[in-house]
């Protein structure tokens, strides 16, 4: 699933519309239409997934399925999935004529809320539409439309007087005045909250930025927030930037966001993903992405122009079916072999990108299986041998963590290098695992060790994971065995090895043939990066997609959704894992699985991807059968694995 920069969306909008045959009209009232199905959803108490929106992984809050108390008859249900709600059953009046040009506008009413569960004409409380004056308070409009045509008492909120409205949520305004939906203008302090029944956010859209929201939104958003009331925000929440996921002060927290077209890579990152609980991405009906150049809306202006309402043809001996926008050869069978990428520009769009982990993203871009799936004739060697160096005397369990994730994660052999003095100690502690005392002084420690003795084992192996309970090591040490190393062997590179790097200039280090993956926590890529933890946390996908980009190298900066960003300019976010991982050794046993991965032949990235997923997954696994996250340790995690 691929995730979106507010600009990326606002480009592939207009490329959609710039042929004149999709308009700014009919995106807005795709989305408002999915805006309201998800409050009805809501509010029914039903599934929120379904044709109109899919759920996006990692996302779900269980704060967003709430019971209303609302009758939930079997009828109702099939009745609104098959598309046919009988306005006579607990409906009201449809509104008429909404796709003709509206005129007039309405007259502010004095809308009285209900003081009970009776409704807005009978039995319900409102749900309240805050609208913002541009694109995103237009959506809310259309929703709000929609919602009263099912039956759902509304009530319009504009956040500022109607006139500043842009030209499209005008025209919603004035669709809204056919209906007559009661409104009001925002006043502070001034509106009785607890007399509706739920809100729905469509003051700022992707054209806002994390800069505060300024009053009277301010004021309005606190509001909403205090009032405990579910809120349902239109594309993202108001206040949170579509980019980096930060919020501002204030931002709404929204119990479900749906976001249209394309999700946000704001929504898959904290602390966005927090404000958004549940998100749902509703497709607008137009392809956005670099593959839109197959929009057929892309195509000549003589096309456009001797389109029909049945369809046009073409001097290609085809037509565009004006429904379907998909080719159709005269003989009217339908083209779904869209055209290729023309360039390399173009295949390096496609290539690029932000992307959400999913089990079908990882086979159909990253060509792996979230299963092992082994042949019956494989044998040890097939599965390649993995070297660990890792641990001290006093960080032992480092070590031996990240070897036995190794193993758990389908490496046909492990190696554990460790400091002679730690041997005795570690041998025997888990008997699959071959062991290899390197000379260290007597120290128990890797300062006096060889760097020459290390590169040997490796020479041996199909890959090297280094650096997790290191310790320090003298300056250079890390970039001679750097050098020493076969240059087409894989590495993964995590902790006290990325501190050492970061003190030594390891942009001057020598590129590598075999893929390099690092493990970074967020003050690891800060002293990678030479900028504040803080700094790190405010962009960490463009942070780790910038460095890897630099430096050809693939970096997993952990955390809550951990980025995976690859070399060639595309980066991954994972949804699995939870809170309960934030223990001390689930990154040595991520050392360990995204090693073993390298070693059985994955590229960097895949190795990278899948590695984090299954980390993640096996904490989640964990996780619920301890029943308690607080109580999990990094060693559950093996056992999951």
């Amino acid at each position: 699933m691929r995730l979106a920069t507010s600009s990326e969306i606002r480009q592939w909008e207009k490329e959609a519309m710039k042929d004149g045959w999709m308009t700014a009209s009919i995106l807005m009232e795709t989305a408002g239409r999915a805006l309201a199905e998800a409050v009805f959803r809501y509010r029914q108490s039903l599934p929120l997934n379904g044709p109109y929106a899919a759920h996006l992984p990692g996302s779900y809050s269980a704060e967003a399925e709430y019971e209303t108390g609302y009758p939930r008859a079997a009828e109702t249900r099939d009745e609104f999935h098959n598309g046919r709600l009988n306005s006579s059953k607990q409906v009201q009046p449809r509104c008429s004529e909404l796709g003709r040009a509206a005129v007039g506008g309405i007259t502010q009413g004095a809308f009285n809320v209900p003081d009970s569960n009776e409704s807005y004409a009978e039995t319900a409380k409102p749900w309240a539409i805050l609208v913002g004056k541009g694109n995103n308070g237009g959506d809310g409009l259309v929703a709000a439309r929609h919602l009263h045509q099912l039956g759902v008492p509304v009530w319009i909120v504009f956040a500022e007087s109607p006139q500043k409205l842009n030209s499209e949520a005008e025209r919603q305004r004035q669709l809204a005045a056919r209906c007559g939906l009661p409104w009001t203008i925002y006043s502070p302090n001034k509106q009785n909250w607890s007399r509706c029944e739920g809100i729905i956010d469509a003051l700022l859209g992707t054209g806002s930025s994390v800069v505060a929201p300024r009053e009277p939104l301010a004021s309005l958003i606190r509001e909403v927030n205090a009032s405990a009331l579910p809120i349902v925000a239109a594309d993202l929440p108001s206040g949170l930037d579509p980019d980096t996921g930060a919020v501002a002060d204030p931002a709404i927290r929204a119990a479900v966001t749906v976001t249209f077209g394309l999700a946000k890579r704001g929504l898959a990152q904290y602390p966005g993903a927090g404000h958004a609980g549940t998100v749902l991405v509703a497709p607008l009906g137009v392809p956005l992405g670099p593959d839109n150049k197959n929009w057929q809306g892309n195509g000549a202006e003589s096309e456009r122009d001797a389109a029909s309402s049945a369809g046009a043809e073409t001097n290609r001996g085809t037509r565009i079916n004006a429904a379907s926008g998909f080719k159709e050869e005269l003989t009217g069978k339908p083209q779904t072999d869209f055209a290729e990428p023309s360039s390399e520009s173009e295949l390096q769009a496609q290539a690029s990108g932000v992307f959400l982990l999913t089990p079908q993203l990882l086979r159909e871009r990253l060509h792996v299986e979230v299963r092992d799936q082994r042949e019956a004739d494989s044998h040890k060697g097939t599965y390649g041998h993995v070297l660990v160096a890792a641990g001290t005397l006093s960080m032992s369990g480092a070590g031996l963590l990240s070897a036995t994730a190794a193993l758990r994660a389908g490496a046909g052999l492990v190696t554990w290098a460790v400091p002679q003095s730690l041997a005795p100690a570690a041998a025997g502690l888990r008997p699959e695992l071959m062991l290899a005392a390197v000379e260290d002084g007597g120290t128990g420690a890797w300062q006096q060790a060889a760097p020459e003795e290390l590169a040997a084992l490796a020479k041996q192996r199909d890959a090297l994971v280094i650096g997790p309970g290191m310790g320090k090591l003298p300056g250079g040490w890390l970039r001679q065995l750097w050098e020493l190393l076969p240059a087409k062997l894989p590495l993964v590179l995590d902790a006290d090895g990325l501190n050492h790097a970061a003190a030594d200039s390891f942009a001057a280090w020598p590129r590598r043939e075999g893929g390099v993956v690092l493990t970074p926590h967020p003050g690891e890529m800060g002293r990678l990066l030479g900028i504040p933890t803080a700094e790190v946390q405010r962009d960490r996908i463009g942070c780790a997609m910038r460095y890897a980009l630099e430096h050809e190298v693939t970096v997993v900066l952990k955390g809550a959704r951990t980025v995976i960003a690859a070399p060639d300019g595309s980066a991954y976010i994972n949804p699995t894992g939870n809170a309960g991982m934030a223990t001390g050794g689930t990154g040595d046993v991520l050392a360990g699985v995204i090693g073993s991965l390298l070693a059985q032949g994955l590229p960097a990235p895949a190795a990278a991807a899948l590695g984090v997923w299954r980390h993640g997954a096996a904490g989640d696994r964990a996780a619920a059968a301890l029943q308690s996250p607080a109580s999990l340790i990094a060693g559950d995690i093996l056992d999951w694995l």
